[in-house]
């Protein structure tokens, strides 16, 4: 089988280059400044007060090749800990504390899942794995997903039945943690949609399986080395903004105050690298992988996936991508947006109708979880959308 290196293609003699992202005006993006300056205003309010929509958040928004934003607000660490009697972070001095940059890298929870897709469409476009083929045939050893017959198309569209998540994290060893994903039946009807991180991480080991590779290797060969994300990577990450004070009973281990390391306590448990979450990277990264799959899967030189395979990955309902979900797109739902979002705080919108792209991270969960509050998000894409200029 030829390596990624091999098949991922560049652009020649008689192919044109992507255009690379390069910052310039909301005009000459083709978006209306007041929006925008708007949308910073809103970025910098949601990180501010005693109890902020996040402690820090960086912002980047574009239209075709054009970053017309690119902002930083609020601090990448602002708490030292959680006082579960106040119900309060408990703040560092201020001349302890990071403030936020637009190089500040994020923990990006379950934006991984992204990525895993596209080196799954990466492997079904070379021919090695079938969009309809049953997991089984890749692994027979995992027995539950063989005698059910749960698809690679199941995995990638939240359609196998497989619950939202296993306890991996309480699992003794790798050696169990394995034997828990191998027996693990769907408990819900195949073909009805069920978000769920064992999607992933069933699509992780039958990319491993097939390539012999490790999916960190898979995804930096294939997607982030070519289109020269050079902060995107699988932890440590040293200098990412803090997420949570990771102890129970809000949370299900006891880690204290996480930087750095992956907050998600299976990924963790699995080492840091898994196909549900894992992921580091920067705003400006995840802006060039949008306008990757805006351009077709081509970026500057460098062809990640043919534009048939693009179309696959965002054929409704999408393969890994949510599509026109108006809770966390706002008013850019409704003609074929694509993105997700992450639970520490993080989130990507593309939509092809307008060619515009937008990256909000945010350390939500800094210094505590809590349950999604997703106005924000959707906000900051109405801004987008309602930026859009005529061209």
């Amino acid at each position: 089988m030829p390596s990624l290196e091999q098949t991922c293609e560049c652009g020649g003699s008689g192919e044109l280059s992507a255009p690379r992202l390069r910052s310039d005006t909301p005009e000459r993006a083709g978006l209306d400044p007041e929006e925008l300056r708007l949308l910073v205003q809103d970025v910098h309010d949601l990180t501010t007060g005693e109890r902020p929509w996040a402690a820090g958040a960086v912002v980047v928004a574009g239209r075709g090749p054009v970053v017309a934003v690119e902002e930083a607000a609020g601090w990448a660490v602002r708490y030292a800990s959680y006082d579960p009697e106040a119900d309060a972070g408990v703040e560092l001095p201020r001349r302890s504390r990071v403030p936020m940059t637009t190089d500040t890298p994020f923990d990006l929870a379950s934006l991984t899942k992204l990525f895993t897709a596209v080196a799954a469409i990466q492997q079904i476009e070379r021919g090695t794995l079938g969009i309809d083929a049953r997991v089984g045939a890749y692994l027979p050893d995992f027995r539950a997903a063989a005698e059910h017959n749960i698809t690679v198309r199941e995995l990638l569209t939240h359609t196998s039945g497989l619950r939202p998540e296993l306890p991996l994290y309480d699992y003794p060893d790798d050696t169990t943690r394995l034997a828990a994903l191998q027996s693990e039946p769907p408990i819900g009807v195949p073909g009805t949609y069920c978000y769920s991180d064992l999607n992933l991480l069933l699509l992780q080991h039958v990319l491993e399986r097939i390539t012999g590779r490790t999916l960190d290797v898979l995804i930096h060969d294939g997607i982030t080395r070519p289109l020269g994300m050079t902060s995107t990577t699988f932890g440590p990450c040293p200098g990412a903004a803090a997420t949570e004070d990771q102890r129970r009973p809000w949370a299900k281990a006891d880690r204290g105050m996480l930087r750095g390391v992956v907050h998600d306590e299976n990924a963790w448990a699995l080492g840091g690298v898994a196909g549900h979450a894992g992921l580091f990277s920067t705003a400006h990264d995840l802006a060039v992988f949008c306008r990757t799959i805006l351009a077709g899967g081509s970026y500057g030189p460098a062809r990640v996936l043919g534009p048939d395979f693009v179309e696959l990955l965002l054929t409704p309902p999408g393969l890994g991508f949510a599509l026109d979900q108006p809770w966390f797109m706002g008013e850019l739902a409704g003609r074929g947006a694509a993105g997700h979002t992450g639970f520490t705080g993080t989130s990507l919108v593309l939509d092809r109708a307008t060619d515009t792209f937008l990256v909000l991270l945010a350390n939500t969960v800094h210094p505590r979880r809590r349950p999604a509050a997703n106005g924000p998000r959707a906000g900051a894409a109405t801004r987008v959308a309602r930026a859009v200029r005529e061209k």
